[in-house]
């Protein structure tokens, strides 16, 4: 029973000390506004934990829209499920993946159309959360340039929270976001040749 007692009494001490330094970080952030979020890396579930705040914006009542770059030729379960949502504006404007499509212009066509749907979106105060969905992929091939994706999250209005996603960010995507977290590969079904999953994938 002693034991018991102390090892209870060590566990209050440390849980004290942690809450303590937690109360200290909550009373230092005092700044209010939106942030800008970058999902990237070669792992699985950028895409997804996007959509997982794009259900937690929904849920505090938010108004909310998605541009997806890439995956215009294909049906996913998110669109399906969030588009019929009246607070969300969905727009998916590319053609495809670029090894299907096969089209070096169209797809710049395509992003730059996209974009300019970001853009207006991003300067829109009435969106309190915007998802750029694998908009890394176009300046990694340089469909864009960095620069109007750099200068609208520095000139977005103040409450907007913007999440963009992709692999291989540029630098100075990183340098420019207020939080970035890196997802890695460290083991995927789809190289033991195990099909893509509905619902999972897509």
């Amino acid at each position: 029973m002693a034991t018991d007692r102390n090892s209870e009494e060590k566990h209050l001490k440390r849980m004290k000390a942690v809450k303590e330094k937690q109360d200290q970080k909550i009373a230092a952030a005092t700044e209010v506004r939106g942030v800008s979020i970058l999902l990237a890396g070669p792992g699985k579930g950028k895409s997804s934990s996007a959509f997982g705040m794009l259900a937690r914006s929904l849920g505090h009542g938010h108004k909310v829209a998605v541009v997806q770059f890439l995956k215009g030729a294909m049906s996913t379960g998110e669109e399906k499920f969030f588009n019929s949502h009246d607070n969300v504006d969905w727009y998916t404007m590319g053609d495809g993946f670029t090894w299907e499509t096969q089209n070096r212009q169209n797809d710049i066509d395509s992003a730059q159309k996209a974009w300019d749907k970001a853009a207006e979106l991003m300067a829109d105060e009435k969106y309190n959360l915007i998802i750029l969905d694998e908009i890394t992929y176009m300046f990694k091939y340089e469909y864009l340039q960095i620069q109007p994706t750099l200068d609208a999250l520095k000139n977005r209005p103040k409450n907007m929270n913007v999440v963009l996603t992709g692999r291989g960010p540029k630098q100075e995507l990183i340098d420019a976001v207020d939080t970035y977290s890196l997802i890695l590969a460290e083991k995927h079904a789809f190289k033991d040749g195990i099909k893509a999953q509905a619902g999972i994938e897509w």
